[in-house]
């Protein structure tokens, strides 16, 4: 369980979140969207303790984050932007990973996935920007974690790939862990998610099902139901 209770965070005189409230349960697959600037990355960055609130509190499996870095473990996260080192070979970095977060992981199984065995002695500088990809995919995921954070996790990807993607994540939540999912890709969030939690300046207007959206909005897709939301501007609250 997840709740970020009463959050206000500023940068200056921008003010990204006021007095936000937000729970998240212990399972299933939550699309965090929003259009650019509307809190999503600062959100994540919250709940991985990279960026501190000003006001309110994080609460994570009933006890407060703030100032308390043992819940990290329980978290793989991956990055929208991976920044490896380019003179690692990706096996090196697979194992500077592990030995930094010094947990059972399952790389091998992810390496023949994405077909990453004749990459593994290569620099990562010397790679494309969809091998960076699955490379950054193996580190998250190689890791027994109950939560996992995504952010746009099909970056770069080709369809083969894209498709072994959605079947783990799949597989991953019917191991029922807490998948948070940050996509401009709607066919994913249609695919994937079964609630959606979206964005706009630093409020959460809809929080509920990808029907129930849908629904709302006379729509017979996100896609569509999302453009509904922001041209009419009705922005409610709808939790179910």
């Amino acid at each position: 369980m997840i709740k970020f209770e009463n959050i206000s965070k500023s940068f200056g005189k921008l003010t990204v979140f006021d007095k936000l409230n937000l729970e998240i349960g212990e399972s299933g697959i939550v699309s965090i969207l929003g259009p650019n600037a509307s809190g999503k990355t600062t959100l994540i960055k919250m709940l991985l303790g990279m960026v501190i609130p000003n006001n309110g509190n994080i609460i994570y499996q009933n006890k407060s984050i703030l100032k308390d870095w043992n819940y990290r473990k329980d978290i793989s996260y991956l990055p929208q932007i991976a920044h490896f080192p380019e003179n690692l070979r990706v096996k090196e970095l697979i194992s500077l990973v592990k030995n930094i977060r010094q947990q059972d992981s399952d790389e091998k199984e992810l390496i023949d996935i994405f077909k990453l065995g004749n990459s593994l002695d290569k620099k990562l500088g010397h790679l494309s920007g969809g091998t960076v990809q699955k490379v950054n995919l193996t580190l998250c995921l190689m890791f027994d974690s109950p939560v996992i954070v995504l952010d746009e996790p099909s970056n770069g990807l080709d369809p083969i790939a894209l498709v072994n993607l959605k079947e783990l994540i799949s597989r991953e939540k019917e191991k029922g862990k807490l998948i948070l999912l940050t996509t401009h890709i709607m066919s994913l969030v249609e695919e994937l998610s079964e609630r959606m939690v979206f964005l706009l300046e630093g409020n959460v207007v809809f929080d509920g099902s990808n029907e129930k959206l849908k629904t709302m909005y006379q729509a017979t897709n996100i896609e569509k139901a999302l453009a509904n939301l922001l041209e009419n501007g009705n922005v409610e609250n709808i939790k179910i």
